[in-house]
């Protein structure tokens, strides 16, 4: 990682209290304002402001799950001015109100579904999911994203139950066209003998943007590895990604059911993991 962008990302990691700029950013690493949010979105996907403002709220969900903190003493600590505010751009970020995540946290609310949005024309994507060597059974959480931040709303996602020792196949339907980002997000399991007792972390997704068209398949291999500071934070509630303790692979390839316009829209299945397709 470029050292200006690796200085501007450990600021915000120290310093998401403060009210800190794009600007004091630029100084902090010592580059021109032009320059530098250039390379820092070139770096990790977002913009500055638009990094900072994700591990503000990203740090108000580890506030709120927990500690007892109460909602204003959290927005001052992430460094919002008013309670308002903070409410607001938790809600816009997260799919669920302060109050109502800390309640998700506490398993008495359920995580927000997609939202396909209001545009008429949607096509799917399909590929492949993989795992970073070293790990076992994962739960993977794909979805579709406007943006490169993985935030609310899912345009269209599924949970998939992955294998340490091969990729599978995923699809997702009802994606509406346009450019879209797939980004994933895992919980894995070990791979030493208790497998169960540790977890470790992943995210990922396609190397780059996919465009969408209706009526259309468009095609994307999401792999995931660990995470990294540079990393925007996962704010979308997710459901428990709990690995599984063993994957039986069905015929066929895995698929999310199309929640758009449908009864039961906006609740996740576990989609069974498939093999992916063997070379010819």
């Amino acid at each position: 990682m470029d050292a200006a962008v690796q200085a501007a990302v450990a600021c915000i990691h120290e310093r998401f209290g403060d009210p800190l700029t794009v600007t004091d950013l630029a100084r902090n690493a010592a580059s021109g304002l032009f320059d530098f949010s250039r390379l820092f979105k070139e770096e990790t996907g977002v913009s500055p402001g638009k990094f900072l403002d994700a591990v503000r709220i990203g740090e108000a969900k580890k506030f709120l799950d927990a500690t007892s903190m109460s909602i204003t003493e959290i927005a001052a600590a992430v460094g919002y001015a008013g309670l308002d505010s903070f409410a607001d751009a938790f809600t816009a970020r997260v799919g669920l109100s302060p109050g109502r995540y800390r309640r998700l946290c506490r398993g008495e609310e359920e995580p927000p579904g997609p939202q396909p949005g209001p545009a008429l024309l949607h096509g799917s994507v399909a590929g492949t999911v993989s795992l970073p060597g070293g790990h076992g059974n994962a739960r993977v959480f794909v979805g579709a994203f406007a943006t490169a931040v993985v935030q609310y709303p899912a345009l269209a996602s599924a949970l998939l139950d992955v294998p340490g020792d091969r990729p599978i196949c995923y699809r997702l339907q009802g994606v509406p066209e346009g450019s879209r980002h797939l980004l994933a997000v895992a919980v894995a399991a070990g791979t030493g003998h208790d497998p169960q007792t540790v977890r470790t972390a992943l995210v990922g997704g396609a190397a780059q943007a996919v465009t969408v068209s209706a009526g259309e398949v468009s095609s994307a291999a999401i792999r995931l590895r660990a995470a990294r500071p540079a990393d925007p934070p996962v704010l979308l509630a997710l459901p428990r990604l709990e690995p599984p303790a063993s994957v039986v692979p069905h015929p066929g390839c895995a698929a999310a059911a199309d929640t758009a316009g449908r009864a039961g829209a906006g609740r996740l299945r576990v989609v069974p993991a498939a093999p992916a397709p063997s070379g010819p």
